[in-house]
């Protein structure tokens, strides 16, 4: 039985999942932030503890600091800037959400962020709407507002290539998920763009030795020919001898396995190994880079792994949220498919 544990504002557009502070973060069409808190710890029902005007335009996305940092919340907003706000204690006051950082606007638009924790402090890797990709490092732990841009690249493998009239409508991001100490400091990025070279996904992998972000891992076959990517979600690990990134374009969503051991020129070993699909789902509209013309195609917009890294859950063009698990055989199928009530 299907039961709500929260009711949304009215022009909701994103939200946040705080799994440390159960805790969730929505932005809305008129630049509000909205914070849910659960009134009573056994109470699994959420209601609005506070509400913040961050911006004059739409929040287009919205994402919790690592809990070991505070609470804070990045929000990216229609017009591609980019803010962190923090929760601040005074005295007797009630809480209140204040801007700790605006990360410096250019010509081109923040499309996704991300935040990634290592042995050496905190990152925040930002995806931009002309293909470049920006690593900041927060300086000090205690201060929020204190970050510094560790590098600045293409998600290209040939670091030589550079293009400068890309033009990306969206981009996906996915760190690994925190393993140990031991674990490299990774992401996965794709984009959808009309560079074909930028949009597959790519495995970025920081060199310690040579401090250098490297692509280790395309998750591309020759025959897809550079076609956009529209999500990424990396699954977190609890004992497999490789990685699984799920990666969705406008064929489905691809399961890939990683291997753990480079080969001699730093490379990491990919398979794909499954294809999804939605039987039965609604199909709608879409253009494409190529010739702008429309095509009949159903799109996954955002996917999430559940903490085992065992089932996959996906939302898309059709406004349904699936289920997806592998079986025993190695074969993924769909477990239960959520539609929408109204």
């Amino acid at each position: 039985m299907e039961k709500s544990v929260a009711t949304l504002d009215k022009g909701t557009t994103c939200s946040s999942w705080n799994y440390c502070g159960q805790r969730l973060a929505t932005g809305s069409e008129d630049g509000t932030l909205a914070i849910f808190d659960s009134a009573n710890p056994a109470s699994s029902s959420f209601t609005c503890s506070s509400r913040s005007k961050v911006h004059a335009v739409s929040i287009v996305k919205v994402a919790w600091i690592p809990p070991e940092y505070g609470d804070a919340v990045a929000c990216i907003c229609a017009d591609g800037t980019l803010s962190l706000w923090e929760e601040i204690v005074e005295d007797a006051k009630p809480l209140q959400w204040k801007l700790c950082k605006e990360f410096r606007k250019n010509t081109n638009q923040v499309l996704d962020i991300q935040f990634g924790v290592s042995f050496t402090g905190l990152k925040l890797v930002a995806a931009y709407s002309d293909g470049q990709v920006k690593v900041y490092e927060l300086l000090d732990p205690l201060e929020l507002k204190n970050w510094q841009l560790q590098a600045e690249f293409q998600n290209v493998i040939n670091s030589v290539s550079k293009f400068g009239n890309a033009a990306c409508l969206s981009a996906s991001l996915s760190w690994t998920p925190q393993g140990g100490e031991s674990q490299q400091l990774s992401f996965v990025l794709g984009f959808n763009s009309n560079v074909a070279q930028l949009n597959s996904a790519k495995v970025w992998e920081f060199d310690q030795d040579h401090q250098r972000w490297l692509p280790v891992a395309e998750l591309s076959l020759p025959e897809d020919n550079g076609e956009p990517v529209y999500a990424v979600a990396w699954a977190p690990n609890i004992g497999r001898p490789y990685e699984v990134i799920a990666v969705a374009t406008e064929k489905g969503i691809g399961i890939w396995h990683i291997g753990l051991n480079p080969d001699l020129d730093g490379r990491l070993s990919v398979e794909k190994v499954g294809l999804l699909s939605a039987k039965g789902g609604k199909e709608l509209l879409h253009l494409s880079w190529n010739d702008l013309i429309p095509i009949v195609v159903l799109l996954v917009w955002q996917m999430e792994w559940d903490m085992s890294g065992m089932t996959l859950a996906t939302v898309g063009s059709e406004s349904v949220v699936r289920l997806w698990q592998c079986n025993l055989n190695g074969a993924w199928q769909e477990q239960a498919a959520f539609e929408p009530t109204t």
